[in-house]
């Protein structure tokens, strides 16, 4: 399937029931001036948001959607597709593919869960291993676990049209995952990262270890992958193999009993990584030690003592602008910025998520609620646009000067604490929340 800026649009508008509205070329979102959502959950949520919020973040939304049809959407040489990035340099990258398709998901437009994909999975090696990024070759960064999700977000959102994935598809997304579970070198079960850097948080190296140093077994990693397996489960199911469904379901409860066995401990009431080559906790507190709420894996128990322990700790993570990437406690937190992406202290999107809606599964529904509020405030009050970071004591923006990739999240996660609603949910329907709820569409 090759895709087009044109057809993108195209497609977006249909699914929207807006295909009357399409014209060639590009225009802005012509919605800024709206005052009345078209529902009562949305004028709820104008209301709770207060007004000088829902008076902005209209052409905020218009702001960030035209960046991405302008600067987001973008060619490369030898691939017949239009890939989707939130960086402003041709480089496309693994989790972020993910995360920037779930903000699309809000305008149910889903074709960019799949161009991307589809490139990653072709470039495929023989023994399974898929490079992080499209361009730059990295020394054994295999694509962190996300494809399996990705195709279950962008199926969900075209009337649960698994066919194309079947067969060459199916068997190389099971490669894969094969591959990820090789990096175990003590055979115990749970696979290492080769570094902070391949995990996705590029400078936590007293968490996640140097580069090519294939040591840290990752709480986040484990946790990935019991999503990327039920991920597989629901494939499987719409594709009639049966056996397999049983297969993934299966080994995601075990690598679940696996992480509860190992990551947690209950003296500090935390969940943390293991270094597999000194058999010991590695007791870094980072915000990826969360993830085990985001992939259904915490006993009530254990979720509850992280949360009210450590999570909603002032002197950790709950700062003024939550989640800190890393505890304030940590020897070498700090916030701002020395010309890297930092992840030692500052708020960053693909973690908030996923520890938002690991709140509002365990119940969690007030803390979920004000993290979603801080976040909406510092995303559309404190800077004029989106960044790709934010400092997490003051919430002024860092990183990439003008941002249009995964932090456009914080645009709707209020809106998904309003309806309940879990763009990432691997069993339930996907919806066009912010057209649908607030009268707003993508733009064409």
């Amino acid at each position: 399937m090759s895709l087009t800026r044109r057809s993108f649009v195209g497609g977006a508008a249909s699914a929207l029931g807006l295909a009357a509205t399409v014209r060639s070329g590009w225009t802005q979102v012509a919605s800024p001036g709206l005052s009345i959502p078209p529902t009562a959950a949305g004028r709820a949520f104008a209301k709770a948001v207060g007004e000088k919020i829902w008076g902005d973040l209209p052409p905020r939304l218009a702001g960030v959607n035209a960046d991405i049809r302008a600067h987001g959407l973008r060619t490369i040489p030898g691939v017949n597709a239009t890939l989707l990035t939130g960086y402003p340099y041709n480089e496309f990258y693994d989790w972020d593919l993910y995360f920037e398709n779930l903000y699309l998901s809000y305008y149910g437009v889903w074709q960019y869960c799949f161009t991307n994909l589809r490139e990653f999975l072709d470039r495929e090696q023989p023994d399974g291993y898929v490079n992080r990024s499209l361009i730059k070759q990295r020394d054994r960064q295999h694509f962190k676990p996300f494809l399996a999700q990705l195709v279950v977000l962008g199926c969900k959102q075209n009337k649960n049209d698994y066919g194309w994935v079947s067969g060459n598809y199916y068997e190389r997304l099971d490669k894969y995952l094969t591959k990820w579970f090789s990096y175990d070198g003590d055979k115990n079960g749970l696979p290492v990262w080769n570094s902070a850097d391949a995990a996705g948080t590029d400078n936590q190296w007293s968490r996640g270890g140097a580069l090519s140093s294939f040591q840290i077994e990752g709480v986040d990693l484990a946790s990935y992958l019991v999503r990327e397996l039920r991920a597989m489960a629901v494939i499987a199911q719409h594709l009639g193999l049966s056996s397999d469904v049983k297969s993934y379901n299966r080994r995601a409860d075990s690598l679940i009993q696996l992480m509860n066995a190992t990551f947690w401990d209950e003296t500090d009431g935390m969940y943390y990584d293991r270094n597999e080559k000194t058999a010991k906790l590695v007791r870094v507190k980072s915000a990826t030690c969360f993830t085990p709420l985001f992939a259904g894996a915490a006993t009530p128990a254990r979720a509850g003592r992280m949360v009210k322990e450590h999570l909603l700790n002032e002197k950790e993570f709950w700062l003024a602008y939550p989640v800190a990437s890393y505890a304030k406690t940590e020897p070498d937190y700090y916030q701002g910025s020395h010309n890297e992406c930092n992840w030692r202290g500052p708020t960053w999107a693909p973690t908030n998520y996923m520890i938002f809606q690991g709140l509002m599964r365990y119940g969690f529904t007030e803390e979920a609620k004000t993290l979603s509020d801080r976040l909406l405030e510092m995303a559309v009050e404190k800077n004029p646009v989106l960044r790709e970071y934010y400092d997490a004591e003051t919430g002024l923006g860092l990183g990439q000067t003008r941002f249009w990739g995964f932090t456009a999240l914080y645009y709707g996660m209020r809106l998904e604490w309003q309806l309940r609603y879990d763009a990432s949910s691997l069993d339930k329907p996907s919806e066009a929340i912010i057209p649908q709820e607030l009268g707003i569409p993508f733009g064409v």
